[in-house]
């Protein structure tokens, strides 16, 4: 059918930035129709261009004809009425925060209270629209950490502006081990297969890193337990000097409140190294812990758990990229 409604020149330019810069998809997919339309394409190229029926194109160039402009907008009302009221979608919210695992039993409880029916794909778009996403739970402590918690986290920001300052150096100790059993990551697969990752018995790679919150790590690597007398040597070796006043953030594990680790706190104190003790039962103030989860769960590749000759190769690789190659922000 052909336009009634004319389409000067100044209106093409207006069609045309409605076209290109638009945010509504609808209203730039119509706009460029009506410009081509404008130039002498036919109905048939347009609906190949476009992708729609020929009762389509009759609906934008009679909308078109009736309502200028404003037909390339959709009308207020228009489209499926929503099945659930915003009351109703914040109860939903609530049901799902009480059953975050599964949706069934909050379709459920939505047919019992309300009588409607809705599907799983509904019930996505309802809680997403609450900012709410499918993603992995977080494991934490069974214990609550203890009653000193908020004085030691405040402590700990003194001196992350400390070290901000360059009046010290902070560094965060911890250890952590790699085997031929690894994680289970999240990864995009195809629907109906599953990727594999090997998995087999094998000794236990240990690893005691100090790292700074600019990406420096110093690591000690062994297959042999890490125990107290290992901690104090490393922390001899790694800070056998120190050029300005130096606290190590550590948990309170056995293998660094033990006596051979506090026998040495004041000969260290009186070189201008302190040890900082975080509450128990709170692993997220110690940032190398983040430094142990990217590594399991994303830098290590899947091959190098085939043998344990591959699983320490690539966990030294890291160790020595880190910073660089394998980069954390932690601002």
């Amino acid at each position: 059918m052909p336009l009634h409604r004319p389409i000067p020149s100044e209106t093409q330019r207006l069609l045309a930035r409605i076209y290109r810069y638009s945010h509504n998809r609808r209203a730039s997919q119509r706009a460029h129709c009506l410009l081509l339309r404008s130039q002498g394409k036919k109905n048939a190229e347009l609906r190949t261009i476009f992708l729609v029926s020929e009762k389509t194109l009759y609906n934008w160039f009679n909308g078109w004809d009736e309502r200028g402009l404003l037909s390339l907008y959709d009308r207020q009302g228009r489209g499926r009425k929503a099945k659930l009221t915003d009351e109703q979608k914040a109860q939903v919210k609530q049901w799902a925060d009480d059953s975050p695992r599964q949706l069934k039993p909050v379709i459920e409880k939505i047919k019992a209270t309300w009588n409607i029916s809705v599907s799983i794909d509904t019930l996505k778009r309802v809680l997403k629209s609450f900012k709410m996403s499918w993603r992995r739970m977080r494991r934490v402590t069974a214990k609550a950490p203890s009653a000193d918690y908020e004085r030691k986290r405040s402590a700990l920001d003194i001196l992350k502006a400390l070290e901000a300052t360059g009046a010290i150096d902070l560094y965060y100790l911890d250890e952590t081990g790699f085997t031929l059993v690894p994680p289970i990551p999240y990864a995009w697969q195809v629907i109906g297969q599953t990727l594999e990752i090997p998995s087999q018995r094998s000794p236990r790679l240990n690893v005691l890193g100090f790292m700074t919150r600019q990406g420096a790590l110093e690591s000690y690597v062994s297959e042999q337990s890490i125990t107290s007398d290992v901690v104090v040597a490393c922390i001899e070796a790694f800070f056998a000097q120190v050029d300005k006043p130096t606290v190590i953030v550590m948990d309170q594990a056995s293998i660094h409140v033990g006596h051979r680790v506090q026998d040495l706190r004041d000969e260290w104190a009186q070189r201008g190294l302190y040890l900082f003790e975080l509450p128990t039962y709170s692993p997220e103030l110690n940032l190398i812990e983040t430094a142990w989860r990217f590594m399991k769960y994303q830098w290590l590749d899947s091959s190098a758990y085939e043998s344990w000759e591959s699983l320490v190769a690539e966990v030294e690789k890291i160790l020595a990229g880190f910073g660089e190659e394998f980069v954390i922000n932690f601002a």
